[in-house]
């Protein structure tokens, strides 16, 4: 690489490493412990994927969620998805309004959906029809009602929330709406010290407010450095063999994928390792990504991607434990 190009790479990396890290403090300042996932969330808005936060309730996903819209100040939505919301309230619908001249006509009338990050809690309440109206606009960042498109505003993220302990009135994401997020972050209890924290923040008279650090131009230009990032041969053939190791039958899979997987990850799976990956190389100062970018990254990227069958259930494996051990097969990464 030219020294012209080598010292632009890393004023780049240099850039997106501390915007990256002064919103991760800023949201710091609002959210307790939980690095890991407020880590995960910005990985997946740089890398302009959504994400999915599974958790129990009161952990502040939702507050999680509010508090880097206020970061990075951009437009936020909140939809609270329920089991008899219909499509319409979260694409919008044409509507009969009256003109100036006293007639009438047929107008769209935009829903929530249209915002840079939109928060879908408890996106497991809805039913399919609802859910599958985010479908298009997660993928192709546009939405169509009749014969009305619109494009999404850049840039764009949904986050959504789900419950993962209470399946009353519940409706599991099917496998393709799942496909469309980035990672799967899921968010744990504090830890013992991290309950003190919380319990002084949200008990007494003292107000946190978020103040911007950024915008969407620059989140814009962010991505666009994210894309840049160059992945070098062995780096590529790994993230590859990895995704084809979670397909039965593949020439990678393992005894225990072909056991317990009955389906694996699709060609998105390697766009979202990828990409995340990439945010990981410039947060560790790099300008190109390593085989252990790609580790890091791997189980939030993958984990709802695999889809066990009732062996596995029996067995207790999930999906966690399948990734790992794929991570700890070295023979994915020989003779790159």
């Amino acid at each position: 690489m030219p020294q012209n190009a080598m010292q632009s790479a890393q004023n780049a990396a240099a850039e997106f490493k501390q915007v990256f890290e002064s919103i991760r403090t800023e949201v710091g300042r609002m959210i307790v412990g939980q690095q890991e996932i407020v880590e995960g969330v910005l990985t997946a808005l740089m890398a302009g994927g959504h994400i999915l936060l599974e958790g129990a309730p009161g952990l502040g996903k939702t507050m999680l969620v509010s508090a880097l819209s206020k970061a990075v100040n951009m437009e936020f939505s909140r939809i609270q998805f329920t089991p008899d919301m219909m499509p319409a309230d979260i694409v919008g619908t044409s509507v009969l309004t009256e003109t100036a001249n006293g007639g009438h006509e047929l107008s769209f009338q935009q829903g929530p959906i249209v915002s840079n990050i939109v928060l879908a809690d408890e996106i497991n309440r809805a039913t399919p029809k609802t859910q599958s109206a985010l479908l298009e606009v997660m993928q192709e960042k546009q939405l169509t009602v009749g014969r009305t498109t619109l494009k999404m505003p850049e840039p764009f993220c949904v986050m959504a929330t789900q419950n993962p302990i209470d399946q009353e009135g519940t409706y599991p994401l099917p496998e393709a709406q799942l496909d469309r997020f980035l990672f799967k972050l899921v968010v744990g209890y504090p830890t013992e010290a991290d309950y003190h924290t919380i319990i002084d923040r949200t008990t007494s008279g003292e107000q946190i407010d978020i103040h911007p650090i950024t915008d969407a131009a620059t989140l814009c230009r962010l991505r666009d450095i994210v894309r840049q990032v160059p992945v070098p041969h062995a780096a590529k053939s790994y993230a590859i063999r990895l995704v084809m190791a979670t397909q039965p039958g593949s020439d990678y899979a393992s005894a225990a994928v072909n056991r317990y997987v009955s389906l694996g990850a699709s060609p998105r799976g390697i766009q979202s390792l990828m990409l995340a990956a990439k945010v990981q190389a410039l947060l560790h100062g790099r300008f190109a990504v390593s085989c252990d970018d790609i580790r890091r990254i791997s189980l939030p990227v993958l984990r709802h991607r695999i889809v066990t069958n009732f062996q596995a259930q029996a067995a207790n494996v999930d999906t966690a434990s399948i990734v790992a051990e794929l991570l700890a097969n070295s023979a994915l990464s020989q003779e790159l």
